[in-house]
């Protein structure tokens, strides 16, 4: 985390009115970066997950990392499920802001087992809001996605233009953007959804079948797996680094600016990079700790099921709103990606 730039405007805003978060997910990939940010920024925070799909190894290295300073004190975990009313009460209890990161994500999962997507994705959603509203949160900030685009053709994408929805998990999403705005209207709570598009970084699980692409590929090369492309490797993605999308949510949690709140916002890079160029990459990084992966390459099959062909954001709305600007690109976040992938996650 940088000391300049936009992470010194949060942290010198945060240093003057620290506040209590709620992290749902916060075993998972973002809720753990999420957790860690705060817990250096002197916040503190309360973390609900069920371990669905988070890892109890992900709060383990976050306490590693910030215990040395004390600050994991000021962390309080719960487990449980979203989908119970009452744990979601008990979790929002005194909270200033919530970081809404828990869900069942990737589209193959929600194609193959659409309930369980939706009792996680909407009826927990739904049960968060309500939460929120009778304690008297401040805001609520969700993860949404770039997947409520849908087959809207045209880049970049704009937030105020979508096409139809082409996966159950789409759905959910696109759903929440529609239950938050009926909150914010009838119950006065403010809330502001961020689509993430193709978010990555450290602790990002390589396993599993719905694992996301670079993790997966940097774990099969370094242990001689087969990598495999679907489609031609065309296909192109706006991918977006961790501590990008961590910036983008203490900035939707703190902002003053009154015209911001009840809003949604792409969470990217706005540049796109294809499969193919991304495969390149990746390979050129994992060749460092073994020269022989550089002449490693894909083997390409069928295109996925409810996946877009080409997505890339326009971010002008959370720039000029937020004050979001991602400061970490495509190249450097692969590069930090790539010390923890090939490092075996060691921590300092």
């Amino acid at each position: 985390m940088d000391s300049n730039g936009v992470y010194g405007r949060i942290k010198s805003g945060l240093a003057r009115n620290p506040a209590k978060w709620l992290v749902t997910g916060v075993a998972g990939f973002i809720g753990s970066n999420l957790l860690e940010t705060l817990l250096k920024l002197g916040q503190t925070v309360v973390g609900l997950d069920n371990f669905a799909t988070g890892y109890q190894k992900n709060l383990d290295v976050v306490r590693r990392l910030v215990d040395k300073t004390g600050d994991w004190e000021r962390f309080t975990f719960l487990e449980g499920d979203i989908r119970d009313l009452d744990t979601c009460r008990k979790a929002c209890s005194g909270v200033d802001f919530v970081l809404h990161q828990a869900a069942l994500g990737s589209v193959p999962r929600s194609i193959e087992d659409p309930i369980s997507t939706h009792e996680s994705n909407l009826t927990g959603f739904v049960n968060m809001l309500v939460a929120a509203k009778e304690t008297g949160v401040k805001r609520f900030v969700y993860a949404s996605s770039s997947s409520v685009y849908g087959d809207e053709p045209n880049l970049p994408k704009v937030e105020d233009k979508i096409g139809e929805a082409l996966s159950p998990y789409a759905v959910t999403k696109l759903a929440n953007e529609l239950y938050a705005g009926v909150f914010a209207k009838n119950f006065g709570l403010q809330t502001i959804g961020l689509r993430y598009f193709n978010v990555f970084g450290p602790r990002q699980d390589p396993d599993g079948v719905y694992a996301a692409v670079i993790p997966k590929w940097f774990q099969g090369l370094l242990e001689g797996q087969t990598v495999f492309i679907n489609g031609d490797g065309e296909t192109s993605r706006d991918f977006c680094f961790i501590e990008n999308c961590v910036q983008a949510n203490i900035l939707s949690a703190c902002t003053q600016n009154p015209q911001a709140a009840n809003q949604v916002y792409n969470v990217a890079c706005g540049k796109r990079t294809t499969l193919n160029e991304l495969f390149a990459m990746i390979r050129e990084l994992a060749a460092t700790t073994n020269p022989a992966i550089s002449a490693a390459n894909p083997v390409y099959r069928d295109f996925r099921p409810g996946d877009v062909r080409h997505s890339l954001a326009d971010i002008s709305k959370a720039k000029t709103l937020l004050g979001f600007f991602p400061e970490i690109s495509v190249d450097t976040g692969l590069s930090k990606s790539a010390e923890w992938y090939c490092g075996c996650s060691k921590v300092e």
